[in-house]
């Protein structure tokens, strides 16, 4: 795909993984119209953390994915939209269910209905492995049944959903790509890698977490933006939704184990109350089958999960004063 010719839209272009897609689709030279969640702090989230001449080549659009008005303005005279706008934190959905649905099941169908009146040539969703819940097998594949385990997948279930119905009733050619969990450079505190980081290499005598027994599938960020590229220049990827995942799936202690390894550290892990998921809620095991990926795409991981952490630790060393130790963020 000729990239410098294309207009394209990213819906969550402020967050971990759109700031990343963001800056890899000013380095293709693509004109790129970023969507942030308004404030009136003017604050673009993990885009501030672009170098200037990048950050220069960008559009901001600032405004409300449940506003239809603001997104289909956004939307005008785009050719591609990458949509990954959406209340993401799990605890945060316990706390604020109606927020999390209303903003990504309507901010699903705004951004769906924009792209249908414009359009565009293709919409990318983004889907999540949490629809998936606890595995019933492994590795899970495209056909494991949807579980809502939490608010956040319900609304998530909810959004992919709505993205498939424009998909057959009015031919919107949309593909799903369903990455499991991310991981790397200016990924929040709400994640449990940056989180064991910064503990790790806080002058703190423990680590706190919540139940560090369940398995999940990281991919770091690099791969996973490589996976939004390469579904969007597959023909055969309209109307799929594809797995982004290693396929290898590791738990929350022996990562915190491997991460004071590679730092040389030593402090025991503790219970933080807290932070456990209510007991039905919990997803146990997460580990993608990303047969299909391979297959329709040519996608397959190509950084290694321990080359990832030691980037990622690298990152979150040198930049420290973005986080805060002492605060549980949900």
């Amino acid at each position: 795909m000729n990239w410098k010719s294309k207009s394209i839209l990213i819906t969550g272009a402020g967050g971990f993984v759109g700031s990343h897609l963001t800056e890899q689709m000013v380095e293709h030279c693509a004109h790129v119209r970023a969507f942030v969640r308004y404030n009136s702090r003017g604050d673009w989230g993990m885009l501030k953390l672009l170098p200037r001449h990048k950050l220069n080549e960008i559009e901001v659009f600032a405004g409300d994915l449940r506003d239809s008005h603001a997104v289909r303005r956004a939307a005008q005279k785009t050719e591609i939209i990458f949509h990954l706008g959406s209340l993401i934190a799990i605890p945060y959905s316990y706390i604020h269910p109606r927020d999390t649905i209303e903003t990504n099941v309507m901010g699903a169908l705004n951004v769906m209905s924009a792209a249908s009146e414009v359009g565009v040539e293709r919409v990318i969703h983004t889907s999540t492995s949490e629809v998936y819940g606890t595995a019933r097998y492994v590795p899970i594949d495209e056909k494991h049944p949807l579980q809502g385990q939490s608010p956040y997948s319900a609304s998530k279930i909810g959004a992919d959903m709505v993205a498939e119905s424009f998909y057959r009733s009015f031919n919107l050619p949309v593909a799903t790509i369903r990455p499991f969990n991310t991981f790397g450079p200016r990924q929040s505190a709400r994640a449990v890698i940056p989180t064991i980081i910064i503990q790790a290499l806080a002058p703190v005598s423990e680590i706190l977490l919540g139940s560090i027994h369940p398995t999940r599938d990281y991919t770091y960020v690099d791969d996973i933006v490589n996976g939004f590229i390469k579904i969007t220049e597959a023909q055969d990827a309209i109307g799929e939704t594809i797995n982004i995942g290693s396929g290898f799936d590791i738990s929350i202690g022996d990562i915190a184990k491997r991460i004071m390894a590679i730092l040389g550290i030593n402090k025991p892990i503790s219970l933080d109350s807290k932070r456990v998921r209510p007991l039905n809620s919990e997803v146990e095991r997460l580990r993608c089958d990303n047969t299909k990926a391979k297959q329709l795409l040519g996608w397959e991981p190509r950084i290694s999960f321990d080359e990832g952490l030691k980037r990622t630790i690298q990152w979150v060393s040198a930049n420290k004063d973005l986080y805060q130790a002492d605060i549980y963020n949900i």
